[in-house]
């Protein structure tokens, strides 16, 4: 607490003003402190970070021989191309027929039916994979949108990978570059 000290001359003939001087008791603002500190450290605790379910394959033991033939067929899989803009892409056959016409744009809210869609039309539905291919120019928050869509339809098999020359010149002649 602040406490004023004054001190008394006695009775001497010139009246001067006295001077106070005023001490702070800290005690208290540290406790204050402390307090602040400790809640802060169990406010930042009980914050829960947002994480996502992330598939991996399986290691593979070394006496296990890889395979480099595709096991995916065009009719079991189908890619979707994220574009700059919040703008999506997917197409369900060979790269080396795709063109600007068989190039179909979709958006977000019609995404989940496209998956679904051509999942049931699979041929081997346990074998249906879907192939994610982020352009430069996409961003982070498109990228987990499309992977919530694949926790949301279930599909299990998926891979983000980049995107090839091909596709590149299909989507600069759809979007008229």
């Amino acid at each position: 607490m602040a406490q004023i000290q004054s001190h008394d001359d006695g009775g001497g003939k010139k009246v001067r003003s006295k001077k106070n001087s005023t001490a702070v008791d800290m005690a208290p603002l540290v406790d204050l402190g402390f307090l602040l500190i400790t809640f802060f450290m169990f406010a930042a605790t009980s914050i829960k970070p947002n994480v996502m379910n992330l598939n991996m394959p399986p290691k593979l033991d070394d006496k296990t021989k890889i395979d480099n033939t595709s096991d995916v067929d065009i009719k079991n899989s189908i890619t979707i191309l994220i574009a700059k803009d919040n703008k999506l892409f997917w197409y369900q056959q060979e790269v080396k027929n795709l063109n600007a016409g068989n190039l179909n744009e979709t958006d977000y809210t019609a995404l989940r039916d496209v998956i679904t869609k051509a999942a049931a039309g699979a041929k081997k539905k346990d074998m249906f994979t879907v192939i994610i291919k982020p352009m430069d120019n996409a961003t982070y928050d498109n990228l987990v949108n499309v992977l919530d869509e694949m926790e949301i339809t279930k599909s299990t098999r998926y891979g983000i990978v980049q995107i090839v020359p091909a596709e590149q010149k299909a989507y600069d002649e759809k979007v008229g570059k």
